[in-house]
């Protein structure tokens, strides 16, 4: 009946590896237009093209009821003050909601309600669980010196949607000030 493959996954909590995943690379060039500071980004880039963050996914099944998940791991570091971060993303069935779950490192999730705008920075460590409820746009940042690893549970059905970010971008941005992760209204920049 099962296929052990599809029902068992083995999965390296601080590097983020998830054996035998389709694994999805972003680098600093495929996050254009994601950063608020722009010279900041130009300049960056203008140094190299590092790895931002990877993503393995598990697809096991697809019917109604069926789970997916994936593994992910931000590395370390800044583009001007704000963390590196994941190109984020509302789900294509926006009533799918999500877990993640943190496995090493320190960074925040940046939520941002679809219908009012709403927008609130949540902690993302070990040992801590993340809900994102449905019709919630959602973006991972790392504010740590180490790589940051989760992993998100999400419905087979849900999909990702990162068009209507990349139209419109996240309405808040994180920053280092004082050395801690704070929220800012993008055009109070």
């Amino acid at each position: 009946m099962f296929n052990l493959d599809q029902i068992l996954s083995r999965y390296n909590p601080v590097t983020g590896e998830l054996a035998g995943a389709k694994s999805t690379e972003r680098y600093l060039a495929d996050l254009r237009g994601c950063f608020a500071n722009a010279t900041a980004y130009e300049e960056a880039l203008a140094a190299g093209n590092p790895l931002l963050y990877r993503v393995g996914s598990v697809e096991p099944a697809a019917d109604e009821g069926d789970l997916h998940y994936g593994v992910g791991c931000i590395m370390p570091g800044k583009i001007g003050d704000e963390y590196h971060l994941t190109k984020g993303h509302l789900h294509a069935w926006r009533p799918a909601a999500e877990f993640y779950f943190g496995l090493s490192g320190e960074g925040v999730m940046l939520l941002e309600d679809e219908a009012t705008g709403e927008s609130r920075l949540v902690p993302l460590r070990p040992h801590h669980a993340v809900y994102v409820p449905g019709r919630t746009a959602h973006r991972t940042m790392n504010t740590g010196t180490a790589p940051l690893t989760y992993l998100g549970v999400y419905p087979a059905r849900a999909g990702h949607d990162y068009g209507a970010i990349a139209q419109r971008n996240f309405r808040c941005v994180v920053v280092e000030r004082a050395g801690q992760p704070v929220m800012l209204a993008r055009n109070q920049l």
